[in-house]
């Protein structure tokens, strides 16, 4: 069982940056993929980008590549998104957690857990 609690999100302007965190609580939080997906109203939530227990391996995007940054830090039990943003990115973000082995790291389904969301707003 995995708590996740998202926060940072709110109105920014373009080319702006910003840092979503997500607190987990629960047990062997250092052994999950986490990840983060976003949902633009209208629109299927979409995968944007993940980290292995470890922090060695991450996947992005092809959107957000280059743009964002996942990482984490199993010592505080938080992963974060560091984000350099365009109105395309205007979306409700979610922190999800799942246990390994993946097939997909880019699929919703294969995460367990989700957080809230928050809401992200970048100003053109």
């Amino acid at each position: 069982q995995v708590q996740l609690v998202e926060s940072g999100g709110g109105l920014v302007q373009a080319g702006g940056p910003l840092r979503l965190s997500c607190a987990a609580s629960g047990r062997t939080f250092s052994r999950y993929v986490m990840g983060w997906f976003r949902q633009a109203p209208g629109k299927e939530r979409e995968f944007v980008a993940a980290i292995n227990w470890s922090g060695v391996s991450t996947r992005y995007a092809d959107s957000v590549k280059g743009r964002f940054t996942i990482s984490r830090d199993n010592a505080e039990n938080t992963v974060y998104l560091q984000m350099s943003v365009t109105p395309e990115d205007t979306a409700v973000n979610y922190c999800t957690a799942g246990g390994s082995p993946f097939q997909d790291i880019t699929s919703l389904y294969e995460y367990d857990y989700w957080g809230q969301g928050t809401q992200v707003t970048v100003a053109s």
